[in-house]
């Protein structure tokens, strides 16, 4: 009976990691295709205010995301945020794997939905299928702007730099002992967050911090029409940079928070055996 719970709580954290990844991808990926179809972005980057749409629509697919599955599996909704908590968080190895898998294949489902409905309108944008419209679903340096002299190893170390910020910050966020946000805030937070590194970190690569959420959309790009999609502007294979960006970046920023803010924190103490405890009123 015990292995059947424990099996069913599994399929359930996994089941909420799909859901809340596609909910994501559903409004990130959703915001770029239709940035694109609009004709906004026919020379990327586009104008400021086309930045900023973005930018809201990706923090804003985080915040609901999180509401969605933080309940039943803690709303990890990326790679890097799951071995990063699995490294300084407790959280069970043995489940990292099915956790990012479930988180791929959330947003690739998600990417395939927003492909079909933006289908006749990006074939209008760009009947090749380039790299133009690739970046409503993949990511690529200087955001596939051959203008911009920006390459794998410049976008690998933005991608360090990016997810550091941001498990630094999900690490202080979430952190009990620090000065948490109450009232299921810490989703609005982290939304904002994304929008933060959004606007401020989003020139050189585009900001995946987030494996899964740029491999499936990647995936479902190129079963449909874009066979570019592993290679960036300039030809190089480029799809590693954004999976492997952000796990090495993952875990600097949460360790750099382990090991120069929580290991500071006072440690609440517990109350003596017998003592009543203290009115919180």
């Amino acid at each position: 009976m015990a292995g059947l719970r424990a099996r069913a709580g599994l399929i359930g954290e996994l089941s909420a990691e799909f859901v809340g990844t596609m909910i994501l991808i559903l409004f990130g990926c959703g915001v770029v295709a239709q940035v694109i179809a609009g004709g906004a972005l026919t020379s990327p980057p586009g104008g400021l205010g086309d930045h900023d749409s973005i930018a809201w629509a990706w923090g804003l697919g985080v915040t609901l995301g999180v509401y969605v599955a933080a309940r039943l599996s803690g709303a990890h909704l990326n790679p890097a945020v799951t071995v990063a908590l699995a490294a300084f968080r407790g959280f069970p190895w043995s489940r990292v794997a099915p956790y990012a898998l479930a988180q791929t294949a959330g947003a690739f489902v998600a990417a395939l939905l927003v492909r079909w409905n933006y289908s006749e309108a990006l074939a209008k944008a760009d009947p090749g299928h380039t790299d133009k419209t690739q970046i409503a679903f993949s990511t690529l340096p200087a955001n596939g702007n051959p203008a911009l002299p920006v390459h794998e190893w410049g976008a690998f170390r933005d991608q360090v730099i990016g997810t550091a910020i941001l498990l630094l910050l999900i690490m202080a966020i979430t952190d009990t002992l620090n000065a948490a946000p109450g009232a299921n805030l810490g989703a609005l937070i982290i939304g904002l967050v994304v929008v933060a590194i959004g606007m401020a970190w989003g020139t050189n690569a585009g900001y995946a911090i987030n494996p899964a959420r740029d491999f499936g959309p990647r995936l479902a790009s190129f079963i449909t029409g874009y066979s570019g999609a592993w290679r960036d502007q300039y030809g190089n294979l480029y799809f590693w940079v954004p999976i492997v960006g952000p796990l090495v970046g993952g875990l600097l920023g949460a360790g750099m928070y382990q090991a120069l803010i929580s290991r500071f924190m006072p440690r609440a103490e517990p109350e003596p055996p017998g003592r009543v405890p203290a009115s919180q009123d």
